[in-house]
């Protein structure tokens, strides 16, 4: 059975809607924003806008959904194994893109922090949980899943205690947590 197409402009419109409201978020913090000021910057009517979200909350998702973690997901998901190479690699992908979203967002970065969070501990878990079944290791399901969660709220921590914390290069600081985190990922 063949997929049926979306019709190019339904798309148009809701790129236009992502687009105007990357815009209106560097200008505004998020709670302050309104759909008026999300459709003005569109130039489309309210009713347009409810025909492609429920709130500015469910743009927000797609935005971060659509746009910005599409970026990090294509860095994250090119690695075949979990090795010092791969860690290196996803600490910089997700240090980059937290830089990069605290400077398009400025306004809005705090009131996005807590969803940015949440999604970015879910896509590492599943990287990591996909890494660790490649590893072809002898451990049950479970504590491999276990395993991807610890990785990636640990990697998603480090992100956040380099950025508040550390005045090192990313590079330099995740070579330094190196021979911790590979110590901890021995398997016995």
């Amino acid at each position: 059975m063949e997929k049926s197409k979306v019709d190019p402009r339904i798309l148009r419109t809701r790129r236009l809607l992502i687009d105007s409201f990357m815009k209106v978020v560097q200008l505004k913090d998020f709670k302050d924003i309104t759909i008026k000021d999300i459709t003005d910057e569109a130039t489309v009517n309210r009713a347009t806008f409810y025909a492609h979200f429920v709130d500015k909350y469910d743009l927000q998702d797609a935005v971060l959904s659509e746009n910005i973690l599409k970026n990090i997901q294509e860095k994250l998901n090119c690695h075949d194994q979990l090795d010092e190479e791969s860690i290196t690699k996803i600490f910089l992908s997700v240090t980059e893109f937290q830089n990069d979203l605290r400077t398009q967002c400025k306004k809005s970065y705090e009131s996005f922090s807590t969803m940015i969070e949440n999604k970015i501990k879910k896509e590492l878990e599943t990287v990591f949980h996909s890494l660790l079944l490649k590893q072809d290791l002898k451990i049950e399901k479970e504590a491999l899943k276990i395993g991807a969660v610890m990785l990636s709220w640990g990697i998603y921590g480090a992100c956040v205690d380099w950025h508040h914390n550390s005045s090192l290069p990313a590079e330099q600081y995740i070579k330094m947590a190196m021979p911790y985190l590979l110590n901890a990922m021995t398997y016995r």
